[in-house]
């Protein structure tokens, strides 16, 4: 394969459609990048702390809550979103929890001159969000095919660039325009334009079909048959034998597992199993990446001083964008994800050392004017964010939902969902303070954490790369379990070593699935 070559799949249709599903379901990411885009922006505005009524001293205070309290709403959804998604599928949730986040942007663009309403309007988008963000990646994983699960899944950081970047040149835009920069719509305009993509993502979700595997899971095969059949683009045998693939696996899963208890959740495989996925949603936040999309203008003044700052923020998001398009396009599926984590990680921590050493040490601005050492703290930061979206920005979204089996995938995601949020929440309210009383150290507590992060993925992250999803789920995870060569040519072992044979369940769906007609 080039290094410019697509995977080929069963059908060009399919191939579209499997895409076709990505871009849609992955506006969520972009609503969520252009929110934390917007946030650092409109928090600066001036015709913000007018129209809301407090003063400078109580800036820090009003941005911590702005974010904080957002990321606290998506803490509670993904907490609560486990039975609902089970219970209704992925496609239904994925449409409540839009409805809801528009709602929330409703309350938010109206000028009531209350912060309380402000807040309000946060916590209601971030209900949404935080449902949208355990939902999606689990329906992203469960339908498309597995050699480009990874590039799909991948999508969600890289909508989420496209958000952060479109959001950084609003709000430049906003604040340069000499009709609207002072007025209410300095700030309506950015977060007004969140109904835009929010409504795009509530219509076309219904032109979706429902998750292959939750529908298997329901017994509902006809449906699950059909759904499978569009998004790999037609009937063939390919089909037929992945559909069979994905029925021995939940077959499996059935036979080694019936009657499902919490007590499930404490064998040694799935302990493992939710000790990584979370920790790997913690390190992603604790990277300092996440706090610097938020308050990117507040970080880089802290930098570059002067009044450059939005600018530079606006430059930023095109360096996020570049660099995580890059790496979908060409080498999502090149690089394995064990070791794009652990050399991101090593360079990040780097990056964050010489950015702290060169704001302490040296001037980064003099009479107002950045200097070279300005200058290489900027550059610093700009190669931080291109390595975290070639590598913690997109690859736990994409490795965590493989990680989980069907049957506790959703519980998997959602406490994945919740240490995501958590952290989020922790280093977003504590950011502005630490800006303010811990200044150039800010990037040697990130320094501490991508070192850790790096030994971390290196002792306990297993590859997934190019494996049927039940496979990495399970081989990988599993020491009593055979070999994946083994399984290949001998099927799943089920419970008490009975053997699952493929071409039965392939033969005996087929003919049940005639029958029907």
């Amino acid at each position: 394969m080039g290094l410019f070559s697509f995977p080929e799949l069963n059908t060009r249709l399919g191939t579209w459609r499997a895409y076709h599903l990505a871009g849609i379901v992955f506006i969520s990411s972009f609503l969520s990048g252009y929110d934390a885009g917007i946030a650092g922006g409109i928090l600066t505005f001036k015709s913000f702390e007018s129209d809301f009524r407090y003063t400078s001293a109580h800036e820090s205070k009003v941005s911590s809550l702005t974010v904080g309290l957002e990321q606290l709403g998506s803490f509670v959804a993904a907490a609560c979103i486990y039975p609902i998604t089970n219970k209704y599928g992925r496609k239904w949730t994925i449409i409540g929890a839009t409805g809801v986040f528009c709602l929330g942007v409703i309350i938010q663009v109206i000028n009531t001159h209350s912060l309380a309403a402000w807040y309000v309007g946060r916590i209601i988008a971030g209900l949404g969000m935080g449902a949208q963000s355990v939902v999606i990646p689990m329906y992203s994983a469960e339908m498309t095919p597995k050699e480009i699960r990874g590039r799909c899944g991948s999508f969600y950081q890289w909508m989420y660039a496209w958000g952060v970047f479109l959001a950084y040149w609003v709000d430049y835009g906003v604040e340069q325009s000499a009709s609207i920069s002072g007025t209410t719509r300095e700030w309506q305009i950015p977060v007004g334009l969140q109904l835009v993509s929010g409504g795009a993502l509530f219509i076309l979700s219904f032109t979706l079909p429902e998750s292959i595997r939750w529908l298997a899971t329901q017994n509902r095969n006809e449906e699950a048959w059909k759904s499978i059949e569009w998004i790999r683009g037609g009937d063939n045998q390919k089909t037929r034998d992945e559909f069979a693939e994905t029925q021995l696996g939940l077959q499996a899963e059935r036979a080694e597992r019936e009657g499902f208890s919490f007590r499930e959740l404490l064998e040694p495989a799935n302990r493992l199993r939710f000790f990584v996925g979370p920790l790997l949603f913690t390190f992603q936040n604790a990277t300092g990446s996440s706090a610097l999309a938020v308050f990117a203008p507040q970080y880089f003044k802290l930098v570059a001083g002067g009044n450059s700052d939005m600018l530079l923020t606006a430059l930023f998001g095109a360096m996020k964008v570049i660099a995580c398009s890059f790496f979908i396009f060409f080498l999502s599926e090149r690089l394995t994800r064990r070791g794009s984590l652990v050399g991101g990680s090593v360079f990040m921590g780097t990056c964050m050392l010489i950015t702290s050493l060169v704001v302490d040490k040296t001037h980064t601005t003099i009479d107002g004017n950045v200097t070279s050492a300005g200058r290489a703290t900027v550059a610093m930061l700009y190669l931080n964010i291109m390595v975290y979206n070639c590598s913690w920005g997109p690859m736990p979204w994409a490795y965590v939902p493989e990680i989980f089996p069907t049957r506790i995938r959703a519980m998997g995601l959602a406490v994945s969902m919740l240490a995501h949020w958590a952290t989020s929440f922790c280093f977003s309210f504590a950011s502005p303070y630490m800006i303010d009383n811990v200044g150039a150290n800010t990037f040697l507590i990130f320094m501490g954490f991508d070192f850790v992060a790096a030994v971390f993925c290196w002792f306990f992250v297993k590859e997934t790369r190019g494996k049927n999803l039940e496979k990495a789920a399970g081989t990988e995870w599993e020491a009593a379990e055979r070999s994946s060569d083994d399984e290949e040519k001998d099927g799943v072992i089920g419970a008490n070593g009975k053997k699952l044979q493929l071409v039965s369940v392939h033969e005996n769906f087929h003919t049940n699935l005639h029958h029907s007609k």
